[in-house]
């Protein structure tokens, strides 16, 4: 879920958190991290033990999925730059009481019980990231974004000249429907539309 630097990444806001999620968003939000798509779901003992299938086995993995189908979640979306490793050091270590003396400000260290109920969840990398997300977001496409300078600089210099012409046009011609006329301008405006010339 990458391009270059720019990812995506699923983010799970455990049940003993999600009471704080305006505060847990706002933080997110001051880090740089844009909110793609959220949803708020109870998963039932079988999504949960699904989810967390690759610990399945484990002593823990009964308690998990107890734990994880006690109440609601809010799964997100979320991108930025370098978003699942900055969204892993924004939750801290696993256990939360490691967390408040390793790194007091983490969100772990601030919501967080112990180990388990430590309030949130995180992609571990690219592909699982990508599972996790469909898990949630089914319908979710994920489109390789490019940085702002990058759609900057595409937009001047493949957008911005031919739609400054049809905006001028649109200006002098006020139009009754403008949207209409922009769109049949632009159509007849192309500047990649194919010139056939006719014979002599």
């Amino acid at each position: 879920m990458t391009s270059d630097s720019y990812q995506c990444t699923l983010a799970i806001i455990k049940p003993n958190a999600v009471r704080k999620e305006d505060e847990i968003v706002e933080l997110l939000e001051k880090q740089g991290f844009c909110v793609l798509q959220r949803r708020c779901v109870r998963l039932t003992s079988e999504q949960a033990s699904e989810f967390y299938t690759e610990h399945y086995g484990k002593m823990f993995f009964p308690a998990l999925v107890t734990f994880m189908s006690s109440g609601p979640i809010v799964a997100y979306i979320l991108a930025k730059n370098n978003a699942i490793e900055d969204w892993r050091n924004s939750m801290g270590p696993t256990n939360s009481m490691n967390a408040r003396i390793a790194a007091p400000e983490s969100l772990r260290a601030k919501y967080g019980i112990d180990e388990m109920r430590n309030g949130f969840h995180g992609s571990d990398g690219p592909l699982t990231a990508e599972r996790e997300i469909r898990f949630f977001f089914p319908d979710f496409i994920s489109h390789p974004v490019p940085d702002g300078q990058t759609a900057t600089d595409y937009l001047q210099r493949r957008i911005n000249p031919t739609l400054l012409k049809g905006l001028t046009e649109l200006c002098k011609k006020k139009p009754d429907d403008a949207i209409l006329w922009l769109a049949n301008w632009l159509i007849e405006n192309n500047p990649n539309k194919p010139k056939i010339e006719e014979p002599y």
